[in-house]
């Protein structure tokens, strides 16, 4: 150690255990032998076709007069713990790996570690070994100096840039094309954008998860290290498989050109999606090694099956331009993987080649920046088919709907003079027949309201009224009492003015009803010589000087209620109560109520006629059904035997329902 040298091959010196499928702790391993075993190391990358699991056993001592400063380095491997010690005593100093750190981005020289043995001093070093990947880095104990290691260290990181400068470059022309398939998208929305955006994201994950296999670590998934992992192989299948066939689907338009071909596509694809299933179950029970495989011998066994399909599609892109921008971008992907994996079998042999499919070599690089340009150039051209497309219908639609308008024009004349004629003719007789029905229907309802209302001026202004009337009139003037003779004789007047008046009127005020029906019971009350007593109640909520009744509608039942209600012998006062209520539904309701001997009474005792129902309630029934005629209302009348109906008393109770127009 006076003078080591800058760099020293340890594979002569260095003793090893390789236990595949087996763990031993440290306690076991001290038990186990260690021999020389030259075939466990490798200048090159090597495929396992398993996990490998080693362990590497040196000593050194230090002849020279200081404490050595010497660094020792194997390559970057998935799991390495770094153990020193003496008489089968050892310490772990420090672990790290590809699938084990986490957070920190400066790893460089955790991989490379720290060989301190003191002047004078002897002392043995362990390092466990664990590649859990079906890839395995370089294995070669290599023992620096200070200077040797700086030097090695600048030559790798020198590499490494150089081929992540090229990482980048190409990430950074993926995020262009993916803002120009989504725009692009926006302005016309079309499935094949979508599967081209999601090939191109597939891409952007896949080469930027590359960069955190390098030792300075500038992917932004460092936290995350077991992610390359897991998206290495599926995001193979992802992008040249599932959406490549999915894309080729949508921008080729299978579905109408060439059914047969499209349904191929389609069963490839959910084929494909399968396949991506089980490779995520195989590194989900960490079989690294099986998804590598998978996708070495599908890769090689379907280029016959796509040298078929590309050759259809070639024969075909005469009369379908797309087809040209697809086969480019197929052929170069193909051919640049293709050409990759020829390059590395000279170096690492066929099946570590195999191996290393999956790796971004510079051919497969410019494979998928030449296929995703070719299929964004078709995509951009495709636009311009539509476009030039739509342009041409719209103009042959202008020129089709200027010949339209043309003849429409001219039919529209014809048909407007052949309208206008037999418009004018329709109108004509329809004007005709609507007079000659107005005219019908006027003299019917004319005739029946008169009738009606001749009828009503009849039965209320009956002659027995008026007789006991100027009865009372006269007995009041042969008693001198000329003031009650002369109140009675002026009321009587105004009941008749107001009958004669009311009789012309289909409608009147709620407030001249109340009026007119109290001056008539005042009149009848003084007849009967205050054997009578009536009571008109009505709800404060009604206004009664706006809403409006048929005329003359409740006088005939209050006067059948008079004649027959103030003849019971069992009542010595005869009492009438009128009700007026606002319903709900803006509908009046309007009672009459006596307490006579009822309709099924007067009946038994055969003092009334056959029907207890008075020829003036027959006219007002009949009228408000000619009313509900002419307005397209509802009134509606009940009448109601107390004594029917288990009431406390005998009598009869009139309901009249009136709507509001």
């Amino acid at each position: 150690m006076g003078a080591p040298p800058a760099s020293a091959d340890l594979r002569p010196y260095v003793y090893s255990l390789d236990i595949p499928g087996r763990s031993f702790s440290l306690s076991q391993i001290n038990q186990q032998t260690f021999t020389q075993q030259p075939g466990l190391f490798h200048a090159q990358p090597r495929y396992n076709k398993q996990p490998h699991n080693c362990w590497l056993k040196f000593t050194i001592r230090n002849t020279g007069l200081k404490d050595s400063s010497l660094t020792f380095f194997t390559g970057w491997h998935d799991f390495m713990y770094w153990y020193a010690g003496m008489h089968d005593h050892y310490q772990l100093l420090s672990q790290t790996g590809l699938m084990l750190d986490r957070g920190n981005v400066n790893r460089w020289e955790r991989y490379a570690f720290p060989v301190v043995v003191p002047a004078g001093q002897s002392r043995t070093f362990l390092l466990h070994i664990i590649n859990r990947s079906y890839n395995e880095s370089a294995l070669m104990p290599v023992l620096y100096d200070g200077l040797g290691y700086e030097r090695f260290r600048n030559h790798q990181i020198n590499t490494f840039r150089a081929e992540a400068v090229v990482i980048q470059v190409l990430l950074g022309m993926l995020l262009v094309f993916l803002t120009i398939a989504i725009i692009n998208y926006i302005q016309l929305p079309d499935r094949s954008y979508l599967y081209f955006a999601a090939y191109i994201l597939g891409l952007i994950m896949f080469f930027a998860l590359r960069l955190e296999s390098k030792p300075y670590q500038l992917s932004v998934f460092h936290r995350w290290p077991m992610l390359k992992y897991y998206w290495n192989i599926p995001a193979l299948l992802f992008c040249f498989y599932l959406m490549y066939l999915m894309f080729g689907n949508a921008f080729l338009n299978l579905k109408e050109r060439y059914p047969y071909m499209e349904r191929v596509f389609t069963i490839a694809a959910a084929c494909t999606g399968g396949v991506i299933i089980i490779c995520f179950y195989c590194i989900g029970q960490q079989l690294y090694h099986v998804p590598g495989i998978i996708y070495s011998y599908l890769y090689l066994g379907l280029l016959l099956p796509q040298l078929i399909v590309f050759v259809a599609l070639a024969k075909r892109s005469r009369h379908h331009p797309l087809v040209r921008f697809f086969l480019l971008g197929s052929i170069c992907y193909y051919l640049a993987s293709l050409l990759g994996f020829i390059f590395q079998i000279k170096p690492l042999g066929f099946f570590n080649a195999l191996g290393m499919f999956s790796a971004p070599t510079m051919p497969m690089i410019a494979g998928v920046f030449l296929q995703a340009m070719f299929f964004l150039a078709g995509l951009s051209y495709r636009n311009k088919l539509v476009h030039h497309e739509r342009t041409k219908t719209q103009e042959m639609l202008i020129k089709q709907l200027n010949k339209n308008k043309e003849l429409q024009r001219k039919l529209n004349e014809q048909l407007e003079e052949l309208v206008k004629e037999q418009t004018s003719e329709i109108l004509r007789k329809k004007q005709e027949l609507e007079e000659q029905r107005q005219i019908q229907l006027n003299i019917e309802y004319d005739k029946k309201l008169t009738e009606i209302e001749l009828k009503a001026i009849r039965a209320q202004i009956n002659p027995h009224f008026i007789f006991n009337c100027l009865n009372s009139i006269q007995l009041f003037v042969m008693q001198r009492d000329y003031e009650y003779a002369q109140k009675y004789l002026s009321d009587f007047s105004y009941l008749i003015r107001k009958t004669l008046d009311f009789s012309r009127r289909n409608f009147i005020t709620l407030t001249d009803e109340i009026t007119y029906l109290n001056t008539y019971l005042g009149l009848e009350k003084m007849r009967f010589e205050n054997k009578m007593e009536y009571d008109i109640r009505v709800d404060p909520a009604i206004a009664t000087t706006e809403l409006e009744i048929p005329a003359m509608l409740l006088q005939p039942y209050v006067e059948n209620a008079v004649k027959y209600g103030m003849t019971n012998p069992n009542q010595p006062i005869g009492r009438l109560i009128i009700r007026f209520q606002q319903l709900p539904g803006d509908i009046l309701e309007c009672i009459v109520e006596d307490n006579g001997i009822g309709i099924t009474r007067s009946k038994e005792l055969r003092t009334l006629p056959k029907h207890h129902q008075s020829s003036g309630m027959e006219i007002s029934s009949n009228r408000a059904e000619l009313l509900n005629k002419m307005y397209n209302t509802d009134i509606h009348i009940e009448v109601i035997d107390k004594f029917a109906r288990n009431f406390t008393e005998s009598g009869t109770i009139v309901r009249i329902l009136i709507p509001q127009l």
